[in-house]
């Protein structure tokens, strides 16, 4: 995951915008934070897959629509996504007769504040030196064990946790700054 100052974003999009074959570096960028948002809600994996793959299908067919406003692009996208969560939820009630199952899938709308804040803790783990976002990456996003990091980072478990606990004490102090 390369780090990718404002500007540098808002001259990607403006390159897509003009050049939709430019749309992959955008997605390249993305890709790894809009399918850990989805499947944080979703968690069924095929599903998804398609609902990620949605969000950058409908991305890349409004990309001229997008007004930048000084958010980070991936919030347009995780704003999408809750759309197409949403969807997904609402066509699933009408095909199930399930009561008790609308009212979880109904939940599945995120409003637009808590799309920016976490397009917010993105950004902010996307400045975190290497190991510590990679640890932070790979617990939260990924949702490994200590020890899998560690066998994975060859790193003891004790430096895994101490990597997790300084990146998680830059975000916050990242985070209360903001």
């Amino acid at each position: 995951m390369s780090q990718v100052t404002e500007s540098d974003e808002r001259l990607l999009i403006e390159a897509a915008q003009k050049d939709p074959s430019r749309f992959a570096e955008l997605y390249e960028l993305n890709f790894d934070r809009v399918y850990a948002y989805v499947a944080r809600r979703v968690r069924d994996r095929a599903e998804t897959q398609d609902l990620t793959a949605h969000v950058f299908q409908q991305a890349l067919a409004n990309l001229g629509k997008f007004k930048w406003r000084g958010a980070p692009f991936a919030a347009w996208l995780f704003r999408i996504a809750s759309n197409a969560i949403a969807d997904q939820a609402r066509r699933n009630m009408r095909e199930s007769s399930d009561q008790s199952s609308s009212v979880e899938q109904s939940t599945a709308a995120v409003d637009l504040e808590e799309v920016e804040r976490r397009a917010r803790v993105f950004c902010a783990v996307e400045k975190l030196p290497d190991d510590q976002r990679r640890v932070i990456v790979l617990r939260f996003a990924e949702e490994k064990s200590i020890r899998e990091i560690a066998d994975e980072l060859g790193r003891s478990e004790g430096a895994v946790k101490q990597l997790q606990f300084r990146g998680l004490e830059n975000l916050r102090n990242r985070l209360s700054i903001n």
